[in-house]
């Protein structure tokens, strides 16, 4: 954008604005600001007309009028733009406001849909630039900045009240760039880098015109230096600008991690805090189970010879057990080969059934046949082949039946014999468990791992979790030997 001091150090040297209105309040630097921008759109837009309608062709992107002018209308658009915050920064783009052309005029819908479809365009900025070009070559730039300005109640969602757009000066914009309807442009932007360029206004081209140009070559001296220092204080401007957005990215970075690794110091020191909670209590834990060991190694000793012996009963009631577990599966195998061959006679019964009513139902047709043809020797003689195969079928069907009802014996003793299995070895078992109650010391239970006294911990069973018979309490004992009788091995 053109600033206050560039303007006032250029009409001090040259007075290339001698052909502009007056500023209409000095104190009020939007106002002129406004104002500058609107001469140099006049200038842009008359210099464009002339040089195009002189070069009598179409124009093209690398045509300089034509850049600078777009240059122009972006500083134009982005005058007074208010700053939107996100999560990397700062961020101005009209963009948006170009982007409400589209529902105030449907029309202008596959200008819009042609910007967002542009491969190469990754930035709000590129995309407001293609949008500018779209519209210069459908020569409706002119109609579109119309409906929007018109809109201004939309506009101050991304306009300052007091914005070029939001003011009279932007009327005479868009009044203005009715004239580039007379001119073609066929502008290509699929190769052209429209995120990353820098828009600056180049001024030497409107110093050009000997009308408003200075007589003393001094003035025109002092009038490049001072074009000179000004672009180069706007690309440092810019540069800095992009630093600090950048530096203001890393510095949001960088207080995330910390609150990051900030929470996982904390998770770490509450965990470690817990590890030696549960340090102390397992020291605990060794030292008491130490103790109980020692106590145990006192009292087994006078114990070992009634051990061993019961020992010995136990093993040999689990080989006995074992033997007849085994039985016991194959009678239950047996029982399941005996349901399935059930099933199978089942349903033989049923189809042989509806066979024979089948057979039964010719029978009585052929039998009402031989009643109304009494003389027919061929029908009677096939009622006596059906009549025999009726009375084979019935004899099978009677097999079966017989057959059926030895399945059914055979099943009752399997359940008999498993019910006197139950009631032979379970007071075998109570036997065993009223000796080894007799042995009950001051002990630990290898099943739950509790401590007990003399009374309630003095028996041995072979554990899951081991081979040998080992100490366990009295529930942990019922509940071994319940396991055992009712659940096979």
């Amino acid at each position: 954008m053109l600033h206050v001091h560039t303007v006032k150090s250029v009409s001090s040297a040259v007075n290339i604005f001698s052909c502009f209105p007056l500023f209409p309040d000095p104190k009020d630097p939007i106002a002129i600001e406004r104002l500058n921008l609107m001469n140099m759109a006049k200038l842009s837009i008359k210099g464009l007309i002339e040089s195009a309608l002189n070069l009598g062709r179409t124009l093209d992107s690398d045509y300089a009028p034509l850049q600078q002018f777009f240059v122009v209308m972006e500083h134009c658009l982005k005058h007074g733009l208010k700053t939107k915050k996100t999560f990397l920064g700062q961020n101005k783009s009209f963009w948006g406001a170009l982007e409400l052309v589209e529902k105030l005029t449907p029309e202008a819908g596959e200008i819009t849909a042609s910007v967002k479809d542009l491969p190469g365009l990754k930035t709000p900025l590129g995309r407001g630039r293609a949008w500018l070009r779209l519209a210069l070559m459908q020569k409706k730039l002119s109609d579109y900045m119309k409906t929007i300005i018109n809109r201004k109640d939309l506009l101050s969602e991304f306009y300052e009240p007091n914005a070029l757009m939001m003011e009279e000066e932007g009327a005479v914009i868009a009044g203005l760039l009715v004239g580039l309807n007379v001119i073609d442009a066929n502008l290509c932007m699929k190769g052209e880098d429209l995120d990353s360029q820098v828009g600056v206004i180049d001024f030497s081209m409107y110093l050009k015109d000997g009308g408003h140009s200075s007589k003393s070559t001094e003035g025109d001296g002092q009038i490049t230096a001072i074009l000179d220092q000004k672009n180069y204080v706007e690309e440092l401007n810019r540069h800095l600008s992009a630093s600090v957005n950048n530096l203001q990215a890393k510095v949001d970075a960088l207080e995330k991690s910390n609150t990051k690794l900030t929470e996982e110091l904390a998770v770490a020191n509450n965990r470690i805090i817990t590890l030696q909670e549960d340090v102390e209590r397992v020291k605990e834990e060794s030292s008491y189970q130490l103790e109980s060991r020692k106590a145990l190694r006192s009292d087994s000793a006078a114990d070992g010879q009634t051990l061993g012996e019961t020992r010995k009963q136990l093993k040999e009631e689990t080989v006995l057990r074992l033997d007849v577990e085994k039985e016991l599966e194959v009678q239950i195998g047996m029982k399941q080969e005996m349901e399935l061959s059930m099933k199978m006679l089942e349903k033989d019964i049923c189809e042989k059934q509806d066979a024979l009513v089948e057979l039964r139902q010719q029978l009585e047709d052929l039998r009402a046949i031989n009643h109304a043809e009494a003389s027919s020797k061929q029908k009677s003689e096939v009622i006596a082949r059906l009549e025999e195969k009726i009375n084979q079928m019935t004899g099978t069907v009677k097999q079966l039946e017989t057959r059926c009802r030895q399945v059914e014996k055979e099943k009752d003793l399997a359940l008999e014999a498993n019910r006197l299995f139950k009631q032979e070895f379970g007071d075998k078992i109570d036997s065993l468990q009223e000796e080894v109650e007799q042995l009950r010391k001051h002990r630990q239970c290898k099943n739950c791992g509790g401590v007990f006294c003399e009374s309630c911990v003095s028996y041995e069973l072979p554990l899951p979790s081991s081979i040998q018979p080992e100490n366990v309490c009295d529930a942990c004992y019922c509940q071994l030997l319940q396991q055992y009788a009712s659940t096979p091995t």
